[in-house]
């Protein structure tokens, strides 16, 4: 089959990478554009384009999905299949191309957790297992009819950094299998309605700023998954004397807090407390404004609180 792939940040060069050692002909990438990062405003390529330049595929990356002249370069790739790992929203003019459809694979269980952030908040709602499912794309997000799933337990200790590694390797390959699968015809498509439990279903919007505050009035549980899904990215945070404070990683203590939620207790040399509704919440990984990260021994060194 000759096969289009779809994606943007590292978790989809795993796929690719995987698809590319099984064999497969990739006869195009479409990625994001390349745009300013950093301070610097430096142009910046996807990771993507940068791994697909060095193995020498050809890259198309369009500002607009329904261009014309990219449709027509797309079509011209005379795909069999086409496969979107972590890319965008996709047209019907482009999902519906290719005569084998358009596979997506989603870093979740489906029907559970669909939406741009699946990883962040599978771990600020405590779940205890994830997993990754791949799907035909059709009209509504994530809703398309799931070929094959791969599950995954997890500790209730993992950040969504580290989640994120499990998932980009399980599911690199699971898109594998899939691809195989749809190659050879032997599959089995499994409408979503039936996949749903009855449990309410859950869903994983994209994450704002304003989202990663931390309400300190809130169970201490609830916070620590909250920081956890929020590592190392977009970042749980809180004030501190003024400044933002950026918490990666934290500890739950059992002793029950004698001051108000969002009060804080230190020894200024091994521990930082927050009090949360029920319980401490000791802080060991964090970034002050204006500073570097750092562990907590490190940042209790160069800061009296």
């Amino acid at each position: 089959m000759r096969i289009v792939f779809m994606g943007t940040p590292q978790f989809a060069v795993a796929s690719l990478d995987a698809l590319i050692k099984a064999g497969c002909d990739i006869v195009g990438v479409v990625t994001a554009p390349d745009k300013p990062a950093g301070r610097g405003q430096k142009v910046s390529e996807s990771a993507v384009k940068q791994y697909a330049v060095e193995n020498n595929l050809k890259v198309l990356q369009p500002e607009k999905l329904k261009n014309p002249e990219f449709l027509a370069e797309l079509k011209a790739l005379n795909a069999d299949l086409q496969v979107v790992v972590a890319f965008r929203m996709l047209p019907e003019v482009v999902w519906n191309m290719p005569p084998r459809g358009t596979i997506n694979l989603h870093a979740s269980l489906l029907p559970q957790y669909r939406g741009a952030a699946p990883i962040n908040w599978v771990i600020i709602n405590g779940e205890k297992e994830s997993g990754a499912t791949t799907f035909f794309l059709k009209h509504e997000i994530d809703t398309g009819d799931v070929l094959f799933t791969e599950k995954l337990t997890l500790s209730g200790h993992e950040s969504a950094g580290e989640l994120h590694d499990r998932l980009m390797n399980k599911g690199a390959g699971l898109l594998v299998k899939t691809v195989k699968a749809v190659e050879s015809g032997r599959y089995h498509e499994h409408p979503q309605s039936q996949l749903h439990t009855g449990e309410e279903l859950k869903h994983a919007p994209k994450i704002f700023k304003e989202d990663c505050l931390i309400d300190w009035t809130q169970p201490a549980l609830h916070i620590y998954n909250k920081i956890r899904g929020l590592s190392p990215v977009p970042t749980a945070y809180t004030d501190l004397n003024g400044k933002i404070l950026k918490i990666y990683a934290s500890e739950l203590l059992t002793d029950e807090p004698a001051i108000q939620p969002g009060g804080f207790l230190t020894d200024n040399k091994t521990h930082l407390k927050f009090a949360a509704k029920d319980r401490f919440i000791s802080l060991t990984d964090i970034q002050l404004e204006g500073k570097k990260r750092m562990g907590i021994e490190d940042f209790l060194r160069g800061v009296k609180l």
